[in-house]
């Protein structure tokens, strides 16, 4: 049985950013998943959005989705991450727990994993 939660975590990157600085901010936060144990099971790039208010001048965001599997302990240190990186406006983290939840997140990264084909 394995100690690794199933989680999904979605964050907003700043729009000024060039194409390659928004991968860049992309690959970080997944270097950083895996660098913490966990294990990424599919990302999808939402694009930029309209946000529903200013967050510091800024109207549109750059919206990305990551599934992925980790140790509770490292949730902390992925948060302490998103909170350093001035080139992040938002982040947030959904943890997933009973069978009904992993199904659903199963669900949910399957869809992703179809919608990037």
């Amino acid at each position: 049985m394995s100690n690794l939660k199933h989680y999904e975590t979605m964050f907003i990157v700043k729009p000024t950013l060039t194409e390659e600085e928004m991968q860049a901010q992309i690959e970080l936060v997944k270097a950083n998943i895996e660098k913490n144990g966990g294990e990424i099971v599919v990302t999808e790039n939402i694009g930029s959005r309209q946000l529903a208010y200013e967050i510091e001048k800024n109207k549109r965001g750059y919206y990305y989705l990551v599934y992925f599997k980790a140790p509770t302990a490292s949730i902390l240190e992925l948060e302490r991450n998103y909170r350093i990186n001035e080139n992040i406006l938002r982040f947030i983290f959904i943890k997933y727990e009973n069978k009904k939840e992993v199904a659903a997140w199963t669900k949910l990264s399957d869809e992703s994993a179809k919608k990037a084909k």
